[in-house]
């Protein structure tokens, strides 16, 4: 007997049946075109989110405002070295809950890029592969080795198996449609000999045998093998071809910014030549593209790579390091996304056909069942361009794409910005010392200090008439390794009779190091973030007989990528003192004692180390090398993102309860840099061609996320390594003061959420251009600044009147947005002066306070 699915079945049961089906397997191919999801073509928009760079507190929100910018899928590597921190141990807990990172993301009802690698390069510590792997006798990385072999297997299997077992691949019902193996391989393979071609063989036949049925990539890898989809990454990726004509075009990674460098100044890609790069991948065929970073997030503890990247990875990505969406960035390519997605169907069902409209000006039109869809590209890096085509007469602002997805309206063009832009500030608030912390004056932050005995503490670890590598000596296991020697010097020596003091030279491959000469810090050195060896001279007191010399050789980082890089070397080569009688005295060879780490470390400073001997005091010492600090302070008030803000101290490691907040050094960024007040969109970028901050620090500010707070009785440790004054640390937190949009009456005006193809010229542009503004929720516009109708210059922040102004602008602006969240206002006859300029474009800026 049969029955009715409606009867046989309770309504609830219905229920639970359809949201099973919405998990369903689903079966992922791809031809030459695009990635087929049931048949399916689809166009992918991705936004890399690594989940060790943020914490799981930020995830649900960090993912949201990347679907709400226009992405429909995250990506992230996978962190080997952070899963497996020592051989055969497991980690998958807090930052590093992979499985729950992914699950937030199928939540989101959004799509997953898993780039399991396992090395990432991705200015991460050793490229993610775990220094152990290093000192397994015998082993090689990235070449046709059978010990990284091995491991390198056991490791993917792993990650593969506890996505199965979790069904998280789209095969299973679970958001992985990609997976990546291995990494930028291309770059290095011709450093590789023999052994490159079989390693790159070999990583894909193992990426295939783990039947993860989805398919896997590898990028900028040119001999990829049939199976496994090459891709690009670049600032431009239009123009990259697939080694196959069965495979679909991806760009893995679009950078929409750089990363940043201790000593470096901050660089900028401006957001038309993001959009420029995007648009016109999907110009040329393109159909799965993702933004290196979205969210760049932070470097915690000493997880940064290079030497010397910074411990904010903020990338200028369109979310900021603190979780903020970036204005105008986030804004401007939320409706280059939502433009591209209405034409998806056209540009994955067609081929284009590319026709020229004059010098450095084309057309790609793509038709499909009806549809038609055009993008207008200019690549003249100079001047503007008015192109001719079916008819119509269509202005091209230069280096921009016009996207059209009826072949006939622009609803959007790379170079006109309409996004709101703003001013974000970082507000300083004091330590508050917690209740608990101070049974004198609860209005006194009370510290305790540690100070650590240069050279030898404790029992020597070994000594030698040698030199020793750092970082095969610490193993990473910590940034620091005493190098400890002592020199008798004659009393007839001139310099204890009134002469010239002697001076004490080192070379060193590693990235710095600190000088003592009798427990007292003589000088501090450091590298450029090369693998060039630096030198460090400097005048040192020495005394009549027996002077202890103690060097603290120290890494900034260690190396992340590059043929070979695992065995890149650090630590001294030569010491010499020169201003003797007997002329310059080479130590290299004298008997060194070494001693790994510092005694801090040791005792669980970090943690705030009970077995410590912390000395308590409200005054605490300035200026003072290799000196621990800890205080129990209260969170800062409300709940906008905060940051350490380090200026006022020198160099170290800072933790907050024990969680490790990363390397702190506010170096200044060097004045031979070129630097630029304003940054040019137009033509090639390149990551040194927007670069500001000259002179000031490349980092001042430190993440400190939210949830590693405590209610009261918050446990802040700072180890400063050369000296500051740590009464002048403060709290920040980051904030949004002040909003901003510049708009010109020729910018498209089509609302694209309600547009539609069919839409006639009155309905799909009967609206004039508005401007819009919008403060942070809970906060409303309380004043506005400035606002100008008709040729205003400058930026948010800095807005001036030009030589054309309507005078009513500014009231026409409060009408609108006074005590309000979020307004807009239109270029219309109605609130702004018509004959206003003559024969120009004229322009609406507008600058507003929010609280």
């Amino acid at each position: 007997m049969k029955l009715s699915l409606s009867r046989a079945i309770p309504i609830a049961a219905l229920v639970l049946f359809s949201l099973l089906a919405s998990c369903s397997a689903a079966n992922v191919t791809y031809d030459h075109r695009s990635l087929i999801i049931d048949g399916q073509r689809k166009l992918f928009i991705s936004a890399s989110i690594h989940y060790p760079r943020s914490v799981p507190g930020m995830w649900p929100g960090l993912v949201q405002t990347a679907k709400e910018g226009g992405a429909n899928t995250i990506e992230s590597y996978v962190f080997w070295n952070g899963h497996e921190p020592s051989q055969g141990s497991y980690y998958f807990e807090d930052r590093y809950d992979l499985v729950k990172f992914v699950k937030i993301v199928q939540n989101a009802g959004m799509y997953m890029i898993l780039r399991i690698g396992p090395f990432v390069a991705a200015e991460w510590s050793y490229g993610g592969v775990p220094v152990w792997l290093h000192y397994v006798p015998g082993t090689v990385f990235r070449t046709n080795n059978e010990p990284f072999k091995y491991h390198m297997k056991k490791f993917v299997t792993f990650i593969v198996n506890l996505m199965k077992k979790e069904k998280l691949f789209a095969s299973q019902g679970g958001p992985i449609i990609l997976s990546q193996v291995e990494n930028e391989y291309g770059y290095n393979e011709q450093y590789y000999g023999d052994g490159a071609k079989p390693y790159v063989k070999w990583a894909a036949e193992m990426a295939i045998s783990q039947n993860i049925g989805v398919p896997w990539v590898m990028c900028q890898q040119p001999d990829a093998p049939e199976y496994i989809i090459d891709t690009c990454n670049s600032f431009y990726c239009d123009q990259f071809v697939p080694n196959s004509p069965k495979k679909p075009k991806i760009w893995t990674e679009n950078w929409p910014g750089w990363f940043k460098t201790f000593g470096g100044g901050d660089p900028h890609r401006p957001s038309e030549d993001v959009a420029f790069s995007v648009a016109r991948f999907f110009q040329k065929g393109g159909s799965v593209h993702n933004y290196y970073m979205y969210h760049g997030g932070t470097n915690f503890g000493r997880t940064n790579g290079g030497p010397f990247i910074t411990t904010s990875y903020d990338y200028e990505a369109p979310i900021d390091e603190y979780g903020l969406p970036r204005f105008p960035k986030w804004g401007h390519l939320k409706e280059l996304h939502k433009s591209i997605m209405l034409c998806e169907h056209a540009l994955l069902n067609s081929e284009p056909t590319t026709l020229s409209l004059g010098p450095k000006a084309e057309v790609d039109v793509y038709n499909s069942s009806g549809s038609c869809v055009a993008f207008l590209a200019s690549i003249d890096d100079k001047e503007d361009k008015t192109v001719q085509w079916q008819n119509m007469s269509y202005h091209l602002p230069a280096w921009s794409v016009s996207i059209l997805p009826d072949c006939k309206n622009v609803v959007f063009n790379t170079a006109k910005v309409s996004s709101p832009s703003s001013v974000v500030d970082m507000v300083p608030e004091s330590l508050i010392p917690s209740a608990s912390s101070s049974d004198k004056d609860p209005k006194a932050l009370e510290w305790e200090i540690f100070t650590e005995k240069p050279g030898l503490w404790g029992k020597e670890d070994f000594s030698l008439n040698s030199f020793v590598d750092h970082i095969n000596t610490t193993k990473y296991t910590t940034d620091y390794l005493w190098y400890t020697t002592s020199i008798n010097v004659n009393e007839n020596e001139d310099f204890l009779k009134g002469g010239s003091q002697p001076f004490l030279l080192v070379e060193s491959k590693g990235h710095g190091l600190h000088a003592f000469v009798n427990q007292e810090l003589q000088g501090s050195g450091y590298g450029n973030g090369t693998t060039v060896p630096f030198n460090f001279s400097a005048p040192i007191s020495l005394k009549a007989g027996k002077n202890e010399i103690a060097i603290l050789s120290l890494t900034v980082g260690i190396q992340n990528a590059g043929p070979y890089y695992e065995w890149v070397p650090a630590g001294l080569t030569n010491v010499k003192i020169k201003g003797l009688k007997e002329g310059i005295l080479d130590i290299s060879g004298y008997n060194w004692t070494y001693k790994i780490g510092l005694e801090g470390e040791q005792l669980g400073a970090p943690d705030g180390g009970k077995s410590v001997n912390w000395v308590s005091t409200t005054e605490p010492p300035k200026n003072q090398p290799l000196t621990w600090y800890k205080a129990i302070v209260d969170p800062p008030t409300c709940d906008e993102p905060v940051g350490l803000d380090m200026i006022h101290m020198g160099k170290g490691l800072a933790w907050l309860n024990g969680q490790p907040i990363g390397i702190y050094w506010p170096r200044l960024a060097s004045f031979d840099i070129p630097c630029v007040k304003e940054c040019e969109y137009r033509g090639t970028f390149k990551p040194d061609k927007c670069i500001t901050g000259c002179g000031e620090p490349s980092q001042r500010w430190y993440h400190v996320p939210r949830s590693w707070f405590k209610p009261s009785g918050n446990v802040l440790v700072i180890l400063e390594e050369i000296g500051g004054d740590p009464t002048k640390v403060t709290f920040s937190k980051r904030k949004m003061s002040t909003v901003c949009s510049s708009i010109a009456e020729d910018y498209p005006s089509i609302d694209l959420e309600s547009w539609k193809p069919d839409m006639d010229d009155d309905s799909s542009q009967d609206k004039a251009p508005r401007a819009h503004l919008k403060c942070p929720d809970s906060t409303q516009i309380s004043a506005v600044n400035f606002a100008s109708f008709g040729n205003p210059v400058g930026s948010c922040g800095s807005y001036s009147l030009g030589d054309c102004h309507d005078p009513s602008s500014k009231s026409v602006v409060e009408k609108a947005c006074l005590n309000k969240n979020k307004c807009t206002i239109g270029l219309t006859e109605e609130n702004f002066r018509k004959n206003l300029c003559p024969g120009s474009t004229r322009k609406l800026a507008v600058e507003a306070v929010c609280r």
